[in-house]
């Protein structure tokens, strides 16, 4: 038999190793309900997402991450680490992509398909495709270029008006920002409010929108003027503004299009094609690049601006104003800031209910306008001006338009919107379209000719002011203010300003009397004093 002494050591040896079991099955359940609860975290974090990452290559991803951090961040910690670096290449919308950003991923519709083109690799034999296809959302618009199997796929299936899923990477193009895919596919549960049309009108424009076909006649007409791209290269841009009967809007050319703003004069019927919507200073603005185009279209297109009369412009707003043109100022030159040279010229007009100086700047100011002309003026900018007179400020946003005083509607230089005006000669009404100022004295029937068949000049109310016969004209006399010597010297009495011819040395400030004929809008002085 056995001792006492074995039998308790064969006891205690059995207690032991049962004690020694039961703590080790103890550790595995809780190092099992520990790594559960740490998964089960990380998943929470994970279904949170709305990632296209799968959940493997997440999980990964957090292991990674705990490791890098030398165990200063826990599973559950680090995969809200990941979850941030992945929702920060999530694009709320198009306008929220910027170059640099890894894999962002967004939706947008379709409003475009470029033809694929192939290309020859630097490393391999075989050719390369690619797709251009342009897609918007509410905020903005962006080029999707697509490569190789996927341009296949473009060309064969996709469709405009189609909603996508895109994942790729933002980068600099040739014509602003693009991102490169990575992955497309349709998304036929999603929607996106962007409209797409056949032909536009101008109304119809909204931001993103591309592919855009809008008829409009041409309103106003810049330069081409070059600039610097961050790329050492060289850029070149012009503007025009074309109208509809639903508004107006300006048109950017760019590059080797920029010409095309030399081939029209206003008045000018255009078709813009394959244009694209972007937004400046918080209007849109159609833009035409390598594939858009503008030609000249024989088709009719009416154009009404909707303006301000004088005596209700107020200080700060931006309106449209239009009348007859009663004084005129030569151009002025002067130095910027940046040691450039600017010029502006001014011209004052009158409509039935007041007269306003505007202040012609930059390439406006070589705008031809001659005294009886009838002009309109659209956003312009009213400001505090000459002895606190109100006064308008024509930028580079703003367009001159010089209706046609012989009916025609053409305008002699920079015309706009057409004209009804009475015929001088025989008295008859011309279709012009001066249905566009429709509270003018032409809309009653009264006479808007520039000049009448007794060689009268016709004031912005329509009345005569001046004669062609020195003879016939009565005597003026002016008091005011020398705001302007030189030819012509400008008084200005507070109230209304006067354009003088006059040989006298005169100074800045002097208050002076002069009397003469006026003619053209020009007192003639034979006497000042």
């Amino acid at each position: 038999m056995p001792s006492e002494n074995a039998t308790r050591k064969r006891a205690e040896n059995a207690t032991g190793e049962g004690t020694e079991t039961t703590q080790g099955q103890r550790l595995s359940a809780e190092s099992t309900t520990l790594r559960g609860t740490r998964m089960g975290a990380i998943e929470d974090v994970y279904e949170d997402l709305e990632t296209d990452v799968e959940f493997e290559e997440f999980a990964a991803a957090v292991e990674d991450k705990v490791e890098q951090m030398g165990g200063l961040a826990d599973e559950e910690t680090a995969a809200m680490l990941i979850a941030h670096e992945l929702r920060d290449e999530e694009a709320d919308t198009i306008a929220d992509i910027e170059p640099g950003m890894n894999d962002v991923k967004f939706l947008g519709k379709v409003t475009s398909i470029g033809d694929v083109r192939t290309f020859e690799r630097d490393d391999e034999d075989e050719e390369g495709r690619v797709c251009n296809v342009d897609v918007a959302d509410a905020s903005g618009s962006v080029r999707v270029a697509l490569w190789d199997e996927m341009a296949t796929a473009a060309e064969e299936q996709l469709e405009v008006g189609q909603v996508l899923r895109v994942m790729g990477r933002p980068k600099e193009g040739y014509s602003g920002l693009e991102v490169s895919a990575d992955k497309v596919e349709p998304d036929e549960d999603a929607e996106v409010d962007v409209q797409v049309l056949d032909t536009y009108r101008v109304e119809d424009l909204s931001l993103g929108a591309s592919d855009v076909d809008l008829v409009g006649k041409v309103l106003d007409t810049d330069t081409v003027r070059t600039f610097d791209r961050d790329d050492g290269s060289k850029g070149r841009v012009a503007n025009l503004t074309v109208g509809d009967e639903t508004g107006r809007v300006r048109i950017t050319l760019w590059d080797d299009k920029a010409d095309l703003v030399e081939e029209f004069d206003s008045g000018e019927v255009v078709e813009v094609g394959d244009g694209y919507v972007r937004e400046r200073d918080g209007d849109l603005e159609l833009h035409v690049g390598d594939r858009g185009t503008v030609d000249r279209v024989d088709e009719d297109v009416e154009y009404v601006p909707e303006t301000t009369d004088v005596a209700e412009l107020e200080i700060g707003r931006t309106v449209d104003i239009s009348g007859g043109v009663i004084e005129t100022d030569p151009k002025r030159t002067f130095d910027r800031d940046d040691g450039s040279e600017g010029q502006v010229r001014n011209v004052r007009i009158k409509d039935d209910t007041g007269e306003i100086r505007v202040a012609l700047w930059g390439e406006k100011a070589d705008r031809d306008i001659e005294l009886a002309d009838r002009v309109v003026f659209t956003d312009v900018e009213i400001q505090d001006g000459w002895q606190d007179d109100l006064e308008a400020s024509a930028n580079w946003r703003s367009t001159v338009s010089v209706l046609d005083a012989d009916g025609d509607g053409a305008g002699r230089s920079n015309d706009g919107p057409d004209a009804d005006a009475t015929d001088a000669t025989n008295g008859t009404t011309a279709d012009t379209g001066l249905g566009a100022f429709a509270d003018s004295p032409g809309a009653d029937g009264e006479a808007e000719a520039a000049t009448g068949g007794d060689g009268a000049v016709a004031d912005g109310d329509g009345t005569a002011v001046a004669t062609a016969d020195p003879a016939t004209q009565d005597e003026v006399e002016f008091t005011g203010t020398v705001v302007q010597t030189g030819d012509p010297v400008v008084l200005d009495d507070g109230e209304r300003t006067k354009s003088v011819e006059t040989g006298a040395s005169l100074r800045l400030g002097e208050e002076i009397t002069v009397r003469g004929p006026e003619r053209d809008g020009t007192i003639h002085a034979e006497d000042v004093f």
